[in-house]
């Protein structure tokens, strides 16, 4: 599948041409002829089967949709983390703070050196932005990567496990205790603290969701290759059909 993604534009000059050359074999053979019969045959099952796939592309192509808008929702999920987490640590841990702040404080500083130390996160997002299943399978246009790069960057975000990473409770055994206690006495702690433990499982939750449509995609990618096939048939089919009608139109005149 990778040559023919590889190749898509010389395989479909290559099908022409080849289309080209047998109907020049029997263009001097008269309209209504069994070889121009033929020809109507041929252009007839590759045109509906060229059709057939067209409709399952388009409808990969609509959920391929998806993955777009999910990267834009982990891409934000992840924004909101960083500026609640910072706006925690500026707000209450400025200073050394002791008891159920300092919990709360170290949880957030544990919580935001693990999304900050490890690079598979924003490189998975990345990843999946540049080489959705279907930039590798541009029509002519290629991108500015070379195909080892391309490959290298898909074999990654394949290898990236979403149930290892970001596993890490927010509200736990020590921080749930501690919220509570400030509940009656800095009731603004808590409420930002759980704000801050909602926008990480958020993160957890989108990441999860990125991860499951680009395994999907990558899953049926197949699709478009069919499609290319498709292409390469209806091209080669093209000029039997336009070969008939002119000589039928000759034989009008």
């Amino acid at each position: 599948m990778t040559f023919v993604a590889d190749n898509q534009f010389s395989l479909l000059m290559a099908f022409f041409l080849a289309g080209l050359i047998g109907t020049a074999i029997i263009f001097r053979k008269p309209a209504g002829h069994r070889a121009w019969l033929m020809a109507d045959l041929i252009w007839v099952v590759l045109g509906g089967f060229g059709a057939l796939v067209a409709v399952l592309a388009g409808i990969y192509k609509a959920d391929s949709g998806r993955i777009d808008r999910q990267i834009d929702i982990a891409y934000a999920a992840t924004s909101a983390f960083d500026k609640d987490a910072a706006r925690f640590r500026l707000t209450y841990c400025e200073n050394l703070q002791t008891g159920n702040i300092s919990t709360l404080c170290d949880k957030v500083d544990f919580l935001s050196a693990s999304t900050a130390e490890n690079a598979e996160l924003p490189l998975f997002i990345a990843v999946t932005d540049e080489v959705a299943p279907l930039s590798g399978l541009n029509f002519i246009v290629r991108g500015m990567e070379s195909d080892d790069q391309v490959q290298a960057m898909v074999e990654k975000a394949d290898s990236f496990d979403a149930g290892q990473f970001l596993t890490f409770a927010p509200l736990d055994q020590d921080t749930i205790p501690a919220m509570e206690a400030l509940r009656g006495t800095n009731p603004a702690i808590a409420a930002d603290f759980q704000i801050i433990a909602q926008s990480y499982n958020d993160l957890v939750a989108q990441v999860g969701k990125l991860k499951d449509e680009w395994e999907f995609l990558q899953a049926n990618s197949h699709i478009l290759v069919l499609q290319i096939i498709a292409l390469c048939l209806v091209s080669f089919a093209a000029p039997f059909r336009l070969g008939k009608s002119i000589v039928e139109l000759r034989r009008g005149s």
